[in-house]
């Protein structure tokens, strides 16, 4: 028996008017998808446990399985894991974005401009980040370079629990009212800009028509991560395909195989169909388990991108859930699919909310016999199968329950 999860990252929406009052799902041309739920079931769940923030971390740990109650010490150690930081038990990590703040004098008067830095390439990005950590490190503080626009503070003995604001939640605003009150952190994203604004990657990125990364944005602080082993809560030999340093590194604290995959982006350009010929792969070549995420939608909910929302959505229905369903059923290998977003990210506010989300799943061995018409919100709210705390799902998906 073969489990797949296929997560599209903020792939819920609201109704839009420019699509008729419908959502990215209701629209989008996906007749996979809408086969399985009409075999299938689907319903509704509450991936984020109420008083927790609204952040991909909180609702992937949920969709996989783990309650974030319980095993949540913020995002950036998932991803400092997956960079290859071995994190002392005092150490707090945080996420450095380099992004891009309007050019006034005083931090105070900035506006975010992009929290990505115009998706930054790894390459320069890694260059920017060495400046960075050359100018501004110091006892106890050093920086990592990750992938694109999403690398790591280590900041031993530090403070948690800070209360900073992700820049993809705040695009286009003042920054006034967000910057961080700890003294520290307010300094290093205040230095960060004397560093970066003449560096030659970032004036070279200008005269190439390209947003400079002229400043470092500092969020998602915690300690070392608390996650069990896949395998000994499944029993299963599972497996993680993602472009996202912080999926990836849910995965390697959970001891699960992180396959990555050539060309995959985290955006509307990435490689869906190696994604799903990886997928595939690892499940007949012994895998029990994957969990195909796949960071597209919520890049372009943040953006306000609702064409391209709709297009990823269609992306991932032809060339990841048709190809594994497709491959699987060749092969005879007898299988449950379950498709969700972690979260929504609505068009119209451009960051994430803590709605409950909509599900499907669909077992190869049988009709489940319902009658859902496709798999959009409003048909999972039709549903009586509804899940309060999102990591009781994935036991009802490995019929554990």
């Amino acid at each position: 028996m073969k489990y797949i999860v296929i997560l599209g990252d903020g792939m819920a929406d609201y109704p839009i008017c420019e699509l008729g009052n419908k959502t990215p799902l209701e629209v989008a041309s996906k007749d996979n998808m809408d086969y399985l739920a009409s075999k299938g079931v689907c319903g509704m769940v509450k991936t984020v446990p109420d008083g927790m923030k609204a952040g991909s971390d909180v609702a992937n740990l949920s969709a996989m399985g783990y309650d974030p109650l319980t095993c949540y010490t913020g995002r950036s150690p998932l991803e400092a894991v997956s960079i290859g930081i071995d994190m002392k038990d005092d150490d707090i990590a945080l996420r450095c974005n380099l992004v891009t703040l309007s050019d006034e004098d005083s931090i105070y008067d900035r506006t975010m401009i992009d929290y990505s830095a115009g998706e930054i390439s790894t390459e320069e990005a890694r260059e920017l980040i060495e400046a960075v950590n050359k100018e501004l490190s110091r006892e106890g503080i050093e920086f990592f370079s990750g992938i694109s626009y999403r690398h790591c503070l280590i900041w031993n003995k530090g403070e948690n629990n800070l209360s900073l604001t992700p820049p993809h939640d705040i695009s286009d605003r003042k920054i006034k009212d967000y910057l961080p009150k700890n003294e520290l952190i307010f300094e290093l994203m205040d230095k960060s800009r004397a560093v970066l604004e003449n560096h030659p990657v970032n004036k070279k990125r200008v005269e190439n028509g390209l947003k400079p990364a002229n400043s470092i944005w500092l969020w998602g602080e915690g300690t070392k991560p608390n996650v069990d082993n896949f395998k000994e809560k499944t029993g299963l030999n599972g497996a993680v395909i993602s472009a996202v340093d912080l999926i990836k590194g849910i995965g390697m604290s959970a001891d699960m195989e992180v396959i990555e995959v050539l060309g995959a982006t985290g955006n509307i350009d990435t490689n869906f169909v190696g994604k799903g010929e990886a997928g595939l792969k690892t499940l007949l070549d012994g895998n029990d388990f994957v969990y195909i995420h796949v960071e597209a939608p919520d890049e372009c909910g943040h953006r306000g991108e609702t064409e391209n929302k709709v297009k990823a959505i269609e992306y991932i229905d032809r060339d990841i859930v048709k190809f594994v369903k497709e491959g699987l059923e060749k092969s005879g290998e007898d299988f449950r699919m379950m498709i969700l977003p972690d979260h929504p990210t609505p068009i119209a506010l451009k960051t994430h909310t803590s709605d409950p989300v909509p599900f499907l799943i669909y077992d190869s061995r049988k009709d489940m016999g319902n009658d859902f018409k496709g798999y959009t919100e409003n048909e999972a709210k039709k549903s009586s199968l509804i899940f309060d705390n999102g990591c009781n799902l994935m036991e009802y998906f490995l019929e554990k329950d």
